[in-house]
């Protein structure tokens, strides 16, 4: 179960949701209709040596019947690429990615000159990411900057000391994040965003409606799940299920612009068929909301 204070390496924990994002991210790249091309997503894999995860990406198959399977990652991962390449046409060269993990936004996407990019996240899991980069001879396409923090303590504190100006605009990527936080947490999150938000500023992050009931989907995991890689991760002892603010009410109330897509309009956009997820997945997948936000000037 999480604790206060609770802390996780690629392979542990939080750190194991990471590293299977990043296979699913891999497996996203083999499809012909590809939505994202992330070469690095299985060098990730392979450094972190866990032999399951490994396996899904050379067989797919073996993410059948769980929410990474069918290309849901793609749907995801292509959104909140779309913040960043839309908030750097917009003119906006500061972008902040919250919980970081294995993304390799800083090194994939074509950044504008002039751009830098704060990846925040624990300790281990940046420097597991960096020493994989770096033995690939990986070069980043902005000025990327590691911010080793908690979310759940003075981050702000820290991304300033990275360099970044709250005077600036700024891309705001909190993606696969809120439910990993206790409800305090997220909304001490939002209130941070906002008051180092200058205008201009943009937002992208998922939601996960206060219905979706984590113990059966946990229960539904134990029973169908198990032989998957997904079965090495209880979700009932990972997300937090306190009481917490919308997000996009919320932002509204302090004068954002929001927006909310489902996962099915996102498929429409991105000329993609709904993916199919059976038993209390499908109730997850259809209670996920993408948003938007936009910080007017």
């Amino acid at each position: 179960m999480r604790t206060e204070g609770d802390t996780w390496d690629i392979v542990s924990s939080v750190g194991m949701t990471a590293l299977q994002v990043a296979a699913a991210r891999a497996v996203e790249a083999q499809r012909p209709d590809a939505l994202v091309h992330d070469e690095y997503a299985a060098l990730f894999v392979a450094a972190a040596g866990d032999a399951d995860t490994a396996r899904a990406i050379a067989d797919p198959a073996h993410w059948a019947g769980t929410p990474l399977a069918n290309g849901f990652m793609g749907l995801r991962s292509k959104f909140f690429d779309d913040l960043f390449i839309d908030a750097g046409s917009a003119g906006v060269r500061q972008a902040v990615i919250l919980a970081a993990g294995l993304d390799a936004r800083a090194y994939r996407l074509d950044w504008p000159t002039g751009t830098t990019v704060f990846e925040v996240d624990q300790p281990k899991v940046l420097e597991f990411k960096r020493q994989v980069l770096t033995d690939a001879g990986a070069v980043p396409k902005a000025d990327r900057r590691e911010v080793a923090v908690d979310l759940r303590d003075d981050w702000p504190a820290a991304l300033i000391d990275a360099g970044f100006d709250p005077a600036e605009p700024t891309a705001w990527s909190a993606e696969g994040l809120l439910p990993y936080l206790p409800g305090a947490a997220q909304d001490a999150l939002f209130t941070r965003i906002d008051l180092l938000s200058a205008p201009g500023s943009r937002l992208a992050t998922d939601t996960t409606a206060d219905t979706i009931d984590f113990q059966q989907l946990a229960d539904y995991q134990a029973e169908h799940a198990s032989d998957s890689p997904f079965g090495k991760l209880d979700v009932g002892s990972l997300f937090y299920t306190d009481e917490r603010a919308d997000p996009a009410v919320w932002l509204a109330g302090q004068g954002w612009t929001t927006a909310a897509f489902a996962a099915g309009e996102l498929a429409t956009r991105y000329d993609r068929s709904i993916p199919e997820v059976p038993g209390p997945f499908a109730q997850l997948f259809k209670g996920i909301r993408y948003l938007q936000a936009v910080k007017p000037s």
